[in-house]
């Protein structure tokens, strides 16, 4: 298929461009039929030779079959060659699926959250667990305190030393007796 439209020029930040007539599937700078034509935005609009245009020839081309791009579309309708119209996509500003998935999602937890609110609110306030006061304990005076304290601690801490002291003798005798036997019979 043959388009008309626009094959960029000029150096960085300082476009220039020329309308060919170019097959579809060439790239865009690239192989192009024929030049009809030339484009400067640089100028100003009302610049006279902002857009010149060869219109026999796009004429003839036209006649062939070859569609212009939008933007060509546009300056050929300001020179009364083809009718050119604002195209109307109604569907470019919807969302996608996944963006309205993710908002009924969001719908659905805003909605559960404030039928929660709205639960907790209506709720009867829970009642106060009573206090139980505890009975007073009678505290035995300052001077027997600390003395019944030290007793337990000092009688546990000699019965804890001596029953790792008989672990070691007991796993030393049966070692012992095992290398008495031993030697021996080696004899």
């Amino acid at each position: 298929m043959l388009k008309i439209r626009l094959a960029r020029g000029g150096a960085k930040k300082r476009p220039y461009y020329s309308i060919v007539v170019a097959d579809s599937h060439s790239p865009r700078d690239g192989r192009f039929i024929e030049k009809v034509g030339t484009y400067n935005p640089l100028l100003k609009r009302d610049d006279p030779t902002r857009v010149t245009l060869k219109l026999e020839s796009i004429q003839a081309w036209i006649a062939k079959g070859a569609q212009p791009t939008d933007r060509v579309a546009r300056f050929l309708a300001q020179a009364g060659v083809v009718k050119w119209e604002h195209g109307n996509n109604p569907n470019k500003g919807k969302p996608g699926k996944k963006a309205v998935e993710r908002t009924e999602e969001r719908a659905q937890r805003d909605a559960a959250l404030a039928a929660a609110i709205e639960e907790a609110k209506n709720a009867p306030a829970p009642e106060p667990e009573p206090v139980v006061e505890a009975a007073p304990v009678e505290e035995a005076p300052a001077a027997e305190a600390p003395a019944a304290e030290e007793a337990p601690a000092a009688e546990a801490a000699p019965a804890a030393e001596e029953a790792p002291a008989a672990a070691e003798e007991a796993a030393v005798e049966p070692a012992a007796e095992a290398a008495a036997d031993a030697t021996p019979e080696q004899a």
